[in-house]
């Protein structure tokens, strides 16, 4: 059988379009180690296109270590895989010739979506890059087989890093918003949960690797009204969406009525559900009462398969800084589900993981945080649903 190797790819825009980079790596399939990093800045592109770049530049690697090797591409944007894999169209051009690029490359080349968390190498390189062209630089990484590369190293660093950031932000100083005198230029999130679906109406489960259900009626028109009520408060600078069906079903009609770009970020998808997708609550209260009392009592514990929402809220937390750092002082949708942004609201306000369980949020309300750049931030408002006065709204899990 011929040998395995394992492409990590990402890229980013910070602006979308804006200054953007790649990132790449190639690994070993058996041992895992790192045979080699490639990373370039690329001047002006949307994130789609960095993203698009890294997956090319990563195969491109890949053959010149073993053009005979099976390929494995592990990347966070679920649109290349899904374009990649042929189950989506890709309509935009630029994408489009990309795409046609890396098909040209004579690899057999599986893709495999994974959770940004489990893509923080390639996401370091981009960073790595993004942050010289920040300073005036344009860089090429391109670090080859036999470079003894730190695999661990780069773990511990990073937890080091994160570690410090939290550190940083439990000893921030608060501040009473509209009293300070200068908080900075705020990145404000106006955050939409997707509109009702079939499993939201029937109050069934229905998160990140199970069905992905797309928008009922309803939702459709619940989008439509959340797309009107965003461009009425003066629209946005760019969209973020997770990358279900529902949720860019909901980001297009905001795209329609704002003119706005959309950012797929994986890491505000739902919470993982695993078993329980699809049935209702009654329905796993009988089929895994041990399980699902377990559930109820620890946000540690995550359902048969699935994700907890300690889990959950570390990845969602993680998505944030990200966005944050590609639109820092901007005015941008999110559009995601009901568990990210409860979890936002109470990393906003500092609340307990538990305040997620007494919240509620209806498809297609909107809720809105301003973060600052000191690292303080202010919720301005939470699941209104006015705009859904005209709309018959369903509620859902």
């Amino acid at each position: 059988m011929s040998r395995l190797l394992i492409v990590e790819a990402d890229g980013g825009s910070r602006g979308n379009p804006g200054p953007a980079a790649y990132g790449a790596l190639v690994r070993d399939g058996e041992t895992g180690r790192i045979l080699a990093e490639v990373a370039e800045t690329i001047g002006e592109a949307t994130n789609n296109v960095a993203e698009y770049r890294g997956m090319l530049a990563g195969l491109q690697c890949a053959q010149g270590i073993d053009p005979g090797a099976r390929v494995e591409a592990r990347l966070d944007s679920k649109l290349i895989v899904e374009q990649m894999s042929g189950r989506w169209a890709i309509r935009n051009a630029a994408l489009r010739e990309l795409a046609l690029a890396a098909r040209r490359i004579p690899l057999e080349v599986t893709y495999t979506w994974v959770p940004r968390e489990r893509n923080t190498a390639a996401d370091r390189l981009v960073n790595e890059a993004l942050d010289a062209q920040a300073h005036g630089e344009r860089i090429r990484i391109d670090r080859r087989i036999g470079s003894g590369l730190p695999d661990a190293d780069d773990v511990v660093g990073e937890a080091r890093e994160q570690r410090a950031e939290e550190v940083r932000q439990e000893h921030r100083p608060h501040r009473l918003v509209g009293w300070a005198q200068d908080l900075g230029t705020p990145t404000t999130m106006l955050l939409g949960r997707h509109g009702a679906t079939e499993y939201s109406l029937d109050k069934r489960f229905s998160g990140a690797g199970g069905f992905d259900a797309p928008l009922a009626a309803v939702g459709l028109r619940q989008a439509e009204a959340l797309g009107r009520e965003i461009a009425a408060r003066g629209g946005v600078d760019a969209i973020v969406a997770s990358p279900l069906l529902r949720t860019l079903q909901t980001a297009e009609r905001v795209a329609h009525h704002t003119g706005a770009s959309i950012d797929v970020d994986a890491g505000i998808i739902e919470c993982g559900f695993g078993e329980w997708d699809g049935h209702t609550f009654a329905e796993v209260s009988a089929t895994w009462p041990i399980e699902l009392a377990a559930w109820l009592s620890s946000t540690d514990v995550a359902p048969p398969g699935g994700e907890s929402f300690a889990e959950c809220r570390d990845r969602v937390d993680r998505a944030r800084r990200g966005i944050l750092q590609r639109h820092g002082g901007q005015r941008i949708a999110v559009i995601s589900h009901v568990s990210p942004i409860k979890l936002l609201t109470g990393i906003c306000v500092d609340a307990p993981l538990t305040s997620l369980y007494r919240m509620e949020l209806t498809p297609c309300s909107l809720t809105t945080i301003a973060w600052f750049p000191d690292g303080n931030s202010s919720l301005f408002g939470f699941a209104e649903s006015a705009h859904l006065r005209d709309v018959d709204a369903g509620f859902g899990v």
